[in-house]
């Protein structure tokens, strides 16, 4: 995958709140905190070009690159975190105004004819047959109209992580997922599985608030 673009895009938006919750979740002093990121960007584009180009239709690109980020920043950390601390780590660092503002735009959106129909087309696209470090999805809308659910059988995150060292940091990543939900406004997130945790599959339920 190219630097240019999404991923140069991400770290741009990213950078700043990942380096500011060194010091304000972490605890690092200022001066380590910008020698991290700074590693940390390296470390990033090198993890970066060893991926596959995405799909054009691939919405899971993002996911990727996002999990790139948090890879690159732990495994240039002093010290190694816990999960825990990694947990409120990606969340103070992906949580931001922007990240809000785009949440929040989405929500007017969700569970509309378009969000069913972009997730029907992402259950058929099924991009991790051809690529391991995507995601392929079932699909199904709970029979009482209260939501969906997303089933996943195949995680790009999971292979990354996996090859990078970093298996047991993948729930932190799972975690942003009721973060998202809560910033939307209108949607309650719903799981019972995780693959990373020994499940069948990862669960994501989209429950209407009410």
């Amino acid at each position: 995958m190219k630097y240019s673009g999404a991923p140069s895009g991400m770290w741009t938006v990213f950078c700043g709140s990942f380096r500011k919750a060194l010091t304000t979740v972490l605890n690092y002093d200022s001066e380590t905190a910008r020698s991290i990121t700074a590693s940390a960007k390296q470390r990033y584009k090198k993890i970066i070009g060893s991926l596959p180009e995405f799909e054009k239709g691939d919405r899971f690109k993002t996911n990727i690159i996002s999990c790139a980020m948090l890879s690159a920043f732990i495994l240039d950390l002093p010290q190694k975190p816990t999960v825990e601390q990694m947990t409120e780590y990606y969340k103070a660092g992906m949580a931001t105004a922007a990240m809000k503002w785009f949440c929040k735009k989405g929500a007017k959106k969700k569970f509309g004819p378009e969000d069913i129909s972009g997730m029907k087309r992402t259950a058929e696209f099924r991009a991790a047959d051809r690529n391991p470090y995507s995601w392929n999805m079932d699909f199904r809308e709970y029979d009482d109209g209260s939501g969906y659910e997303a089933k996943f059988c195949k995680c790009g995150i999971c292979t990354l992580m996996e090859e990078l060292g970093l298996y047991e940091y993948i729930p932190a990543m799972c975690a942003l997922d009721y973060t998202m939900a809560e910033l939307s406004g209108v949607t309650d997130f719903v799981r019972e599985y995780t693959l990373a945790s020994g499940g069948p599959y990862c669960d994501c339920g989209y429950k209407k608030k009410v």
